[in-house]
């Protein structure tokens, strides 16, 4: 894997609450493109790690999001035929911290050490549609949240379409589909569960830094 892209205001929600900014400086209307960042490789774990809670920090959002696995190099790719680059699935925990402005890339928020856990790659022929499986996450065994992938603004082929406009996705990249509004957050000491029906599951534990 070289390459995991986050995708902001993807859900609805997402979109609506970030909405009325989006009229003000600097950009004075809405995005026409999907906005994206980087989970850059000293955020990559797996099942199982321990994630720190940067020291200063009382809490820390939880992403619970599927990420797509790109299985041959996607350039330039028609809507149609997107899927077609996929290799596979994973359940992913996007964690950031708390941030509400959307003036500056989310660099400081989303790219801390162990920042996307993530589980194994699930075959793409084992998930009949990536745009209508539940999404799941508990923290220390309670329900916290649940929504779908029905009803994104931009699909999983329309996101790596527009994607590859501009930059190829190679074997192994992953593209994140995108989180609600207001997600569910965890504190030291935590232990968090992220499920996505036929995909898998996910469970860390969050810790001080410097416990880890």
């Amino acid at each position: 894997m070289k390459m995991v892209i986050g995708v902001l205001l993807n859900f609805p929600d997402a979109w609506a609450a970030a909405e009325p900014q989006m009229h003000h400086a600097p950009h004075f209307q809405p995005p026409r493109h999907p906005v994206l960042y980087f989970k850059p490789a000293n955020t990559w774990c797996g099942d199982g790690d321990d994630i720190a809670v940067p020291a200063g920090v009382s809490e820390v959002e939880l992403g619970a999001t599927l990420g797509v696995v790109i299985g041959e190099p996607a350039c330039a790719v028609r809507e149609s035929e997107a899927m077609r680059h996929v290799a596979g699935y994973r359940v992913v925990n996007d964690i950031g911290l708390p941030e509400t402005g959307l003036l500056r890339p989310p660099l400081a928020q989303k790219c801390r050490d162990r920042f996307c856990p993530m589980g194994p790659v699930v075959p793409a022929d084992r998930v009949a549609d990536p745009g209508k499986l539940r999404i799941r996450i508990a923290v220390n065994g309670r329900p916290q949240a649940s929504h779908a992938t029905v009803g994104l603004l931009r699909s999983v082929p329309q996101l790596l379409s527009a994607i590859s406009e501009f930059a190829t996705l190679d074997t192994g990249d992953m593209v994140l589909i995108g989180v609600p509004a207001n997600p569910p957050r965890a504190h030291s000491g935590d232990k968090v569960v992220v499920e996505i029906d036929g995909v898998g599951r996910l469970e860390n534990l969050f810790c001080a830094e410097g416990a880890t």
